[in-house]
């Protein structure tokens, strides 16, 4: 993303850096300095002594060990869909439902990573990748979240017109209790390390999140992250914070978090998916990203 202007480094650190840059250093120092206080007791990095039974893991906002990808490489547009379903999302940002791709960076060019957690969808997402050979990077039967870890991930079976719209990390979302709270075992992906692994400056990097509550854990920790400036384009689909009931995240602090990243510069336009729409009868705002710097 375009972020903000690289803060001064000691040259030292910005040795040991080469070649992620200086914006990078700053974050990887703020992350040193992080692991330090997680290591006193706090609830951020390695340190789940505090963790609750309803999380898998605690929110990771950064890590010395994470790999930043060479910033001198060709800038280009960044597509990251949590909760990709079958592809229909994608398959509006490739027809310009985000923009007009050709205006992507490096005469049109771009990647996508798409995130979806209900196993049934990955025949599908399959089937994108290989339509779309190095430009699409799938994570099937993978919960999009704030930590690496393993998670109980509950299905709906219900909304088959729907795209089994409701299937949600959350026992409580009220289509899961509707289809019998079928679960699934799935490994979680840390969104703000794909964001950091697979992003530079010069990208123009969209986040879509529409996850069923799973928002709630997510979003303040990508906001308490020295990575977020990276994203430009924010598309989220914010759902009760009763379907994520084990959340410790209050409204103050999500209304907080999301005027947080609005500051540094990430473009928050009101979303909402179709499936959404659907759900409660509203008109789409539709997406004013331009896809270029």
């Amino acid at each position: 993303g375009s972020g903000v202007p690289p803060a001064p480094t000691l040259s030292l650190f910005t040795f040991f850096c080469q070649p992620s840059g200086a914006m990078r250093c700053v974050a990887l120092l703020a992350a040193v300095a992080g692991a330090f206080v997680s290591l006193r007791g706090n609830n951020v990095g390695t340190d789940d002594s505090n963790k609750t039974a309803a999380k898998p893991c605690n929110c990771e906002a950064a890590n010395p060990m994470w790999h930043a990808p060479p910033m001198n490489r060709a800038p280009k547009c960044v597509f990251i869909d949590l909760g990709a379903a079958d592809g229909n999302t994608f398959q509006q940002f490739i027809t310009n439902g985000y923009g007009p791709v050709g205006n992507c960076p490096s005469g049109g060019a771009w990647e996508a990573y798409l995130v979806e957690a209900n196993p049934r969808f990955e025949p599908n997402l399959r089937a994108v990748q290989q339509q779309y050979p190095g430009k699409v990077h799938v994570f099937a039967s993978t919960a999009a979240y704030m930590c690496a870890a393993t998670t109980s991930f509950f299905l709906d079976t219900t909304n088959h017109g729907h795209n089994y719209w409701g299937s949600s990390m959350s026992a409580s979302h009220p289509d899961v209790v509707k289809s019998g709270q079928v679960k699934v075992t799935v490994p979680t992906v840390n969104v703000i390390k794909m964001i950091m692994e697979n992003t530079v400056q010069g990208d123009w990097v969209m986040l879509k999140m529409d996850i069923e509550g799973a928002e709630w854990d997510i979003v303040p920790c990508l906001a308490s992250s020295p990575f977020a400036p990276l994203v430009d384009a924010f598309y989220l689909e914010e759902h009760p914070r009763s379907w994520n009931p084990d959340t410790q995240t209050t409204e103050v602090d999500m209304q907080n978090a999301k005027a947080y990243l609005v500051s540094k510069g990430v473009n928050m336009p009101q979303y909402f998916s179709q499936t959404f729409l659907l759900l409660n009868g509203t008109e789409a705002v539709g997406a004013n990203a331009t896809l270029s710097k």
